[in-house]
């Protein structure tokens, strides 16, 4: 997408399972929408038909770990082409849960999956469009499993990656915390072991910058 003056913000929110970045999600659209602003909400895998059609089979089938990571870059060129870079062109707030860091730290970090091949797939579906600020939730795989656990408690159906392994989840936050050393202006890490009220303190100053 041509680079123009009234582009949009792309935004990601990322973190293993159970670090809570969906909770705030919707706090972090509303205040956005209070300040004036247009914002489109959406997530990975999924955010269009075909997407979300891809997300079943992702987190449900099972398949190799290159093949998972195929698909997510299906889905993800489909969902940059109809959702994030007509938003983007028109410029609105793009808030997506999850982006291809999480490629990175999922299928990468934590499947062994070659990082020459998502860096390859990255540059040929990303076409220059790349996320402005990335907001990293971070817990301790600890936390993550119990979390998770007692999400399973109250009666919410589990997908495979849920399933997986403490080392697993381990892999993937040592993943995007390299992922966050090695892009320090775009990451934010926020450490979500703390209060919600704390938390959204520290989104909302974050957010507010340009």
């Amino acid at each position: 997408m041509p680079e123009n003056a009234s582009r949009g913000r792309f935004i990601t929110l990322e973190g293993i399972d159970g670090a809570g970045k969906s909770t705030h999600a919707r706090f972090i659209a509303e205040a956005l929408t209070a300040r004036g602003r247009r914002i489109v909400v959406t997530r990975e895998p999924g955010g269009t038909p075909a997407g979300e059609a891809i997300r079943a089979w992702l987190l449900h089938q099972p398949m190799t770990h290159d093949a998972e990571a195929l698909l997510m870059f299906a889905a993800r060129r489909e969902h940059l082409a109809n959702v994030i870079e007509p938003a983007l062109a028109r410029g609105d707030i793009v808030l997506c849960d999850r982006f291809t860091d999480a490629t990175y730290a999922y299928q990468g970090a934590g499947h062994g999956v070659s990082t020459a091949m998502i860096d390859a797939l990255a540059q040929w579906v990303h076409r220059g469009v790349d996320p402005d600020l990335t907001l990293l939730f971070d817990v301790p795989s600890e936390v993550s499993r119990a979390r998770l656990a007692r999400m399973h408690a109250k009666g919410q159906a589990s997908d495979k990656f849920e399933r997986e392994t403490q080392a697993f989840f381990e892999r993937v936050r040592e993943g995007y915390l390299a992922r966050a050393a090695a892009e320090p202006e775009r990451f934010r890490i926020i450490d979500s072991t703390r209060p919600i009220a704390e938390v959204r303190e520290e989104i909302a100053r974050i957010v507010d910058k340009p």
